[in-house]
């Protein structure tokens, strides 16, 4: 019969790790006597990130002894002791392939329902002093799983462990991790495992994900695990453009229209995604890449870009004071993740200034297929010499049945007219958004300088918007995920101190910094990126979770260790690659 040998528990604590400062509850001590569970957690426990642990579905992480003997003889060790892995519950019995999701145990005075494998992160990694630890504990088939507390009661170590119940699907914990993780995800079987209501909410999405992937003919890569932004991957590499126009669209903008020099179709974008140009604007000097939102419609015969003007701008003078139409420049294909979304939900267009390029795409798409849904085109500018595309706009607008604008100038001028050119002074604010009707279900797609962005996501969260139906384009990068880690100030992308004019060129397209790979210095290229405090997404950092899954935009990586299942053709993990010459990422 299985036994429950050790119930384990710890509060969420501060540790120092590589220089920074990471909180987190994964060290956990036995408790003498009996221990109560509750509905989420047990007397005396707490989980340091709830986002990735902890919950109604998370509430009991049980690991078995037979588990650690294993690992005792894989990595020479005599060290471990109960709770090193972070459980709470540590088990004689109960192994992976075995049991099943939605077996149900009665244990001491409480009753627990299996719902999903663990999924491990870099914590564990350092609990056990083994930075490969999230990888082995997910390749093996030996993770350990989830409890949710039907009933609350009093357990201890000792109590036998009893079933009273199982799931009308039977697949075992081993055989679930695996049709997540591993490169194969039959059809079959991801409806077997939706078919079990007690797979937790989070498992079901991302077979869900994978089931529509596979519907879709989308191709390569692990739609279950891979992060919004690295959605749409395109094909690394350069094509040559001629540029065919250059318009003034305000007084700080400059658009680029640009087409293949042999007339050959351009792959078609959707409405939202950018292009990176390289350039070179000192000759055989060093090479600048820049991101740049479409902002015309789509097309297969032109792109549009439309640059922002700033003093000190490298990339920005260049093209206005080097470029003229018939040269060249290289272009990758459209990428990124900030688009359009099919549907009725009402659409509301947010921007300012530049920020109106991406959103302006979105207006063209809407506008070509007449579309139904109200849409609510809301930007700020200065003043009417740097707002750009307001004729566009307006021209665009009578299009669309249910659509509506306002504009929103900060300091007109004398010149200006309300309401021919702006409808209100001021700036956009959580006011503004009552005074036009931000209808509270609608989808934002919302662009423009940081500091507007962060405000406008707070007052649209405060206005009653849902954070996931808040759209964010980021520019200079993308948000951060860096889970536990805290009182980490944001520093802008920089080069490291200590770079070398040797070794293969990283060049982070969106931060718009560069550095020089140094193998004695980085194990990943997410070291050196976190180096140059390029804004970066992770959470095993060893090549398990994808949550650090990034755009290629040329070059060639080498991986170890080797990812247990591959990113889509045109992505990388960069938690676990290196470099194989130069290589321009999409961060």
């Amino acid at each position: 019969m299985a036994r429950l040998l050790s119930v384990n528990v710890g509060l969420p604590r501060d540790i120092e790790w590589k220089g920074r400062t990471v909180h987190t509850a994964v060290w956990k001590s036995p408790v003498p006597g009996r221990c109560r569970v509750g509905r989420l957690n047990l007397a005396g426990d707490g989980q340091g990130d709830l986002a990735g642990h902890g919950g109604e579905h998370r509430a009991v992480f049980v690991y078995q002894i037979e588990s650690y003997r294993h690992w005792q003889e894989e990595l020479k060790r005599n060290d471990f002791v109960h709770g090193q892995l972070g459980e709470n519950f540590t088990i004689e019995g109960l192994p992976d392939d075995t049991v099943c999701i939605g077996d149900r145990y009665q244990i001491g005075s409480a009753l627990f329902e299996i719902t999903q494998p663990r999924v491990t992160c870099y914590r564990v990694g350092i609990r056990v002093n083994e930075p490969l630890m999230p990888a082995l504990l997910t390749s093996s088939g030996r993770p350990g799983f989830y409890f949710r507390v039907l009933s609350e009661g009093d357990v201890g170590a000792g109590d036998d462990i009893l079933k009273v119940g199982e799931a009308k699907e039977r697949m075992t914990v081993a055989e679930i991790n695996a049709l997540l993780y591993s490169p194969n995800h039959p059809r079959d079987r991801l409806e077997r495992a939706l078919r079990i209501e007690q797979l937790s909410p989070g498992w079901r999405a991302s077979f869900q994900a994978l089931l529509q992937n596979q519907a879709s003919g989308a191709g390569t890569g692990n739609a279950g695990l891979a992060p919004a932004a690295a959605a749409h991957p395109a094909a690394p590499g350069f094509r040559p453009l001629v540029v065919a126009a250059i318009d003034h669209e305000a007084a700080d903008v400059l658009s680029l229209s640009m087409q293949d020099p042999d007339g050959q179709p351009l792959p078609t974008a959707l409405p939202g995604q950018y292009v990176v140009l390289r350039l070179r604007p000192a000759g055989n000097g060093p090479q600048l890449f820049r991101s740049y939102s479409l902002s015309g419609p789509a097309s297969t015969e032109r792109y549009r870009i439309s640059v922002k003007l700033e003093p000190n701008g490298a990339a920005g003078t260049y093209l206005r004071e080097q470029i003229r139409p018939g040269n060249r420049l290289d272009v990758s294909s459209p990428r990124g993740s900030f688009v359009l979304r099919s549907g009725e939900r009402p659409v509301v267009l947010l921007s300012a200034g530049i920020g109106a390029t991406p959103v302006l795409s979105m207006l063209h798409a809407l506008a070509k297929t007449g579309s139904t849904r109200q849409v609510l085109w809301l930007h700020t500018a200065r003043d009417g010499q740097h707002h750009p595309f307001a004729a566009e706009v307006r021209r665009l607008m009578p299009a669309l049945t249910h659509g509506r604008s306002y504009v929103c100038y900060s300091r007109p001028d004398s010149r200006d007219r309300k309401g021919v050119d702006f409808d209100g002074s001021g700036h956009l604010s959580r006011q503004v958004f009552g005074e036009v009707g931000i209808p509270g279900e609608a989808d934002v797609y919302l662009c423009g300088p940081a500091r507007f962005m962060a405000d406008m996501k707070d007052g649209l969260t405060a206005f009653g918007v849902a954070p996931q139906r808040i759209h964010l384009e980021i520019f200079n990068g993308s948000e951060s995920m860096t889970p536990g880690v805290v009182g980490t100030a944001a520093r802008a992308p920089h080069p490291p101190g200590d770079d070398a004019d040797t070794g293969p060129l990283i060049s982070f397209a969106r931060s718009g910094v560069a550095a020089h790979w140094k193998a004695s210095a980085y194990q990943s290229i997410l070291e050196l990126a976190e180096a140059c405090d390029v804004p970066v997404r992770w959470a095993c950092r060893s090549g398990v979770c994808h949550n650090c899954e990034s755009g290629l935009v040329s070059g060639t990586v080498a991986y170890g260790p080797e990812p247990l299942d591959r990113p889509a053709d045109g992505n990388l993990l960069i938690c676990c690659s290196r470099p194989v010459g130069d290589l321009v990422i999409d961060l």
